[in-house]
């Protein structure tokens, strides 16, 4: 379990542990050089071996494309497409070795531009394209790559601010009934990257979550 904020690791470690199997918490952050290696490295130590690696970090900067700077943009990617770079050049040799599989969360925002969100948008659409293509290259080495397109998940994503802050108490603009909670995205998730399936589309309501991203912008 890697991630920022090691307190929240912990609260899910122990989850893991009450249901009988083991958890190993890393504190890493995709943007920082080594951190994603080291998280790896751990993994083996612990586990003898690494069958799978999630590319689930990410945030969505949002506003006006004559509103945003370029540092907005560059914050977007390296966040949303190199920090999926990074777990993948950390993961990829022992990948080889376990025949595994790679998973990478994009989002439908990959296959529907969005107003207010053409960098989170773009992120995505780069997200997109390179897990296609490396679910092809990487095929005849026994590696698969899932690429996981979820709709509006009950995270929180829309409570990050544009400089990655979580804005405790926030609330979520998308209503309820068109959010599907993360336990049910996971497994959706799960069963996709067992499957060894090229791509998996995760939303509430099939057609009606797309037109309510268009109406919902965040």
């Amino acid at each position: 379990l890697c991630a920022r904020r090691e307190d929240v690791l912990q609260t899910v470690a122990k989850d893991v542990e009450a249901a009988g199997r083991k958890a190993l918490v890393v504190a890493c952050d995709v943007t920082k050089d080594g951190d994603c290696e080291r998280a790896v490295a751990a993994t083996v130590e612990c586990f003898g071996r690494l069958d799978v690696a999630v590319a689930n970090a990410g945030f969505g900067v949002a506003g006006r494309v004559d509103k945003l700077s370029l540092d907005d943009y560059r914050r977007q990617m390296e966040v949303n497409v190199f920090g999926v770079l990074r777990t993948f050049f950390a993961s990829i040799d022992e990948l080889k070795k376990s025949r595994g599989r790679f998973v990478v969360t994009g989002s439908v925002s990959g296959h529907v531009p969005l107003a207010n969100t053409s960098a989170y948008g773009m992120s995505k659409f780069a997200v997109r394209g390179w897990a296609h293509a490396a679910h092809d290259e990487l095929a005849g080495e026994g590696v698969s790559v899932t690429l996981a397109s979820p709709g509006f998940v009950e995270t929180d994503i829309r409570r990050i601010d544009n400089r990655q802050k979580l804005r405790e108490g926030a609330r979520d603009p998308i209503p309820k009934w068109l959010r599907l909670s993360a336990e049910s995205a996971a497994r959706t998730i799960v069963a996709a990257a067992a499957d060894r399936k090229r791509e998996v589309v995760v939303t509430v309501h099939g057609k009606v979550a797309v037109f309510a991203y268009r109406h919902f912008p965040w």
